[in-house]
C-alpha cells in the first residue's frame, strides 16, 4: 500500500487555511474568529501557545458555519482543481491519506478521490476541540500502527521532513515539491 500526507503533498496548499478563507467569504459569522486566530497564532509563533491549542482555537470557526457538511462538500468541489496531477495519475483505492488536518475536512475529498482510508486529527467540527493528539510526526506512526498493525508501506509521500518517522517505515519514500517527486534523503 501507498501512504500519503495531504497538505502540500496531494493538495497544493493548506486545506484548513483555505477552508477558513472560503468560509470567511460565504459566512459572515466566521469573521468574529479572525482576531482570536491572529492572537493565538502570534502566541504560537512566539512559542507561548502550544500548537494544538492554537489549532483548536483556529478550527473553532467551523461552529459558526450553519451547515458545515454542505460547506465542506462545496469547498472541495471548488478546490478539487488543487489536487496535484501526479497524484491523480497515481492514486489507487488502497491508498491511505494521513494528515494533521481534521479528519472531518479530509474524509470528503478522500471519498471524491476514491480513497476510503483517511487518518487525520480528530477534531470536533463545532468547537475545534481535539480528541487526542494532533496527527503530526510520531503521532502519525502511532495512529497508522493502531489502525493497520500488520500493514506494510510500499511507498510514502510527503512535502515535509517532519514526516520522517513515517517515511522510515516505507520501502521507498519521496519528498514532494509541487509536481516534482524526489527520493527521500535520510540524514545519517
Amino acid at each position: 500500500m501507498n501512504v500519503y500526507d495531504f497538505d502540500g503533498t496531494i493538495y497544493h496548499g493548506e486545506s484548513s487555511r483555505d477552508f477558513f478563507l472560503y468560509c470567511l467569504k460565504r459566512y459572515p459569522k466566521v469573521w468574529k474568529f479572525v482576531l482570536p486566530t491572529l492572537f493565538y497564532g502570534t502566541g504560537y509563533l512566539l512559542r507561548i501557545v502550544k500548537k494544538t491549542n492554537f489549532k483548536a482555537k483556529f478550527l473553532s470557526f467551523a461552529g459558526a458555519v450553519d451547515n458545515i457538511d454542505v460547506a465542506i462538500e462545496d469547498f472541495w468541489k471548488l478546490n478539487m482543481k488543487k489536487v496535484h496531477k501526479w497524484y491523480l495519475e497515481k492514486k489507487q483505492p488502497t491508498d491511505i491519506i494521513i494528515t494533521a488536518s481534521p479528519e472531518y475536512l479530509i474524509k470528503p475529498i478522500g471519498k471524491m478521490l476514491g480513497v476510503e482510508r483517511v487518518i487525520g486529527s480528530r477534531v470536533d467540527k463545532q468547537t475545534g476541540i481535539f480528541y487526542g493528539t494532533n496527527c503530526h510526526g510520531e503521532e502519525k506512526v502511532r495512529r497508522f500502527k493502531e489502525l493497520y498493525p500488520e500493514a506494510k508501506i510500499e511507498e510514502f509521500y510527503s512535502d515535509m521532513y517532519s514526516d520522517t518517522p513515517l517515511a522510515k517505515l516505507a520501502d521507498k519514500a519521496y519528498i514532494v515539491k509541487g509536481e516534482r517527486l524526489k527520493d527521500w534523503k535520510f540524514k545519517k
